[in-house]
């Protein structure tokens, strides 16, 4: 994980511009740079660095001899650098797996650069010979990256928006994320000023399999039935993994005993073997001393090897945290915030009691192959096919939003196997009745393909849907019931009688959301519009978005 920062057309101080910077220093904590564009005034960049690939050459902004007039700033990993250098022929000077960005613009241009990109990735590139600024993000936003731009020219940019709201000129609406699988261009002015020429999405990874497609990359057999199509989901799944083994730090995994951070796990231990790692893999829960979740994780550990770690929760060390989790989310949903406590706790306990620094997790799973309890209320398998899409077009808002911040907040690598490109393309392009849930088991397809295996247990394999933040406290005192009953005395029922005047944006409905909602503006003053609506449960009655309070939960014990 980095951090990355710019301005262009920028009149502000220089200690303005540091301290706006160092506002994301904790995405980067093994060096800084700081940077003016020669021959361009008022142009800089800011990179804080965490070191993964390449210790020695890897500062940005990256800057090759062949081409002198690029500049560089990216956040992400490339897991095809290599091939796209062979295929080529590019003659690399560093070993980072950025600089094949530098290459491929030259040589084909901004569209065609991001289409070929297989990874997650969020970049700054600056052509002084051309007079332009792009900006690009990954497909699913694993990476983030805000903006802003004004009408006589002045842009920002940045990872988190917490390093933009200190630039005199960012009025609260205007600081917004770029969407993610699109570029943005800019044309550059010689004061440093820019006009936004052109806004666009691309499709990475543009040979991704079809399940109908035979694939000579990916060896995958043709047809539709089901043999075949559980074997292209492992084989995809476990590549997916493997790419990502592209590391010179030590690989850990968060395993909440769940079937997607096991199925992960397990194949990361498994890969790590066939690779020889130096190290044996460490997997790290949280949760109380009765939590599900923990003695799910418990199983797993045991049964894949791994060298196991387990954070110990309270409802009161949650409590503490969540003003500060606010403040890295950037975010009030309620769902995001009550997950990121958890997640945000386990990534300080790594931080500092563990050499972990690259981290794998599960994060995308349910949004692909249907895996929230309300997809058995979907009326139809089209209809359940088009919310998954929705689901992962707003990854960035939610769950991914949630793991880049708590993580990066404690300097760590986040990487996410279930939104590889191949692999989500080609579960999507999956017929629709074959991803629907089954025999009243939601992500079934994704299941039956490592039934037999032995991989994990198979009461891990068919444990039933169990939300992050639900899981981590007992099943008869949920950690949403222990912040729900916390707050019930800090907000009064007259400032909810008040809500919807105080908070026209997303009126807060609850004392929670009231809560989280204060603590929001008190840190981000007038920002509200940053989160376009509240995650929840489509096709059911809901009223909050924690699945144990919808009508067709039951705990394992009870199936």
């Amino acid at each position: 994980m980095c951090g990355i920062w710019a301005l262009f057309g920028s009149d502000e101080c220089l200690s303005a511009q540091c301290t706006s910077a160092m506002r994301i220093a904790h995405r980067g904590p093994d060096a800084f740079r700081f940077e003016n564009v020669n021959g361009f005034t008022n142009c800089c960049f800011g990179f804080h660095r965490l070191a993964i690939v390449d210790q020695l050459y890897g500062m940005q902004p990256l800057r090759i001899k062949k081409f002198p007039f690029l500049w560089l700033c990216y956040n992400g990993e490339i897991y095809n650098h290599h091939t796209l250098s062979k295929q080529f022929d590019f003659d690399h000077q560093t070993k980072v797996d950025g600089e094949v960005l530098l290459h491929l613009y030259a040589r084909f241009g901004v569209q065609k650069m991001a289409s070929l990109l297989d990874g997650v990735f969020a970049f700054i590139l600056l052509d002084t010979a051309n007079r332009k600024v792009f900006l690009g993000r990954d497909t699913y936003g694993v990476r983030p990256l805000f903006k802003f731009l004004t009408d006589d020219g002045f842009l920002a940019v940045c990872s988190e928006a917490k390093g933009l709201t200190d630039i005199t000129r960012a009025a609260p609406a205007s600081i917004a994320a770029l969407l993610p699988g699109h570029f943005e261009a800019f044309d550059l002015k010689p004061n440093g000023k820019v006009q936004s020429v052109q806004m666009e999405p691309f499709h990475c990874c543009t040979e991704e399999p079809a399940h109908a497609v035979y694939d000579a990359v990916e060896g995958l057999p043709t047809g539709s039935d089901v043999e075949t199509v559980k074997g292209n989901v492992r084989a995809l799944f476990e590549n997916s993994v493997r790419k990502r083994l592209m590391a010179q730090r030590r690989i850990g995994c968060l395993l909440s005993g769940g079937l997607d951070s096991s199925l992960v796990a397990a194949t990361l231990v498994k890969l790590a073997k066939e690779e020889k790692l130096q190290y044996p893999i460490q997997t790290f829960s949280i949760g109380s001393e009765d939590s599900p979740d923990v003695l799910a994780a418990r199983k797993v550990a045991a049964h894949i090897g791994s060298e196991h770690h387990e954070v110990n929760f309270t409802a009161e060390e949650g409590i503490q945290a969540v003003e500060e989790v606010i403040y890295h989310l950037e975010t009030y949903d309620i769902t995001t915030v009550r997950a990121s406590v958890g997640m945000y706790l386990i990534s300080k306990y790594i931080k500092e009691k563990s050499d972990s620094v690259v981290i794998f997790s599960g994060e995308g799973a349910d949004e692909l192959t249907q895996g929230y309890l309300y997809f058995h209320k979907a009326p139809t398998p089209k209809a359940a096919a088009e919310d998954s899409v929705r689901l992962l077009k707003e990854l960035y808002l939610f769950d991914v939003l949630r793991a880049d911040r708590t993580t990066a907040a404690h300097g760590l690598e986040l990487r996410v196997p279930f939104l590889d490109h191949r692999f989500t393309a080609y579960y999507l392009s999956l017929p629709e009745e074959m991803r629907t849930p089954k025999h009243g088991v939601e992500k079934h397809l994704l299941r039956d393909a490592f039934k037999d295996l032995n991989l994990i247990p198979d009461e891990i394999l068919w444990r039933r849907k169990e939300a992050f933040s639900d899981g981590m406290m007992s099943e008869r005192k949920s950690w949403y019931v222990c912040l729900q009953e916390h707050l019930e005395s800090l907000v009064n029922e007259d400032q909810m009688e008040k809500a919807p005047r105080t908070f026209p944006h997303n009126p807060p409905r609850s004392k929670e959301a009231h809560y989280f909602r204060q603590v929001f503006e008190r840190r981000f003053p007038g920002r509200a519009e940053w989160l376009s609506h509240y995650w929840m449960p489509r096709w059911t009655d809901a009223s909050d978005p924690s699945a144990r309070t919808l009508d067709i939960y039951k705990p394992d014990k009870e199936q």
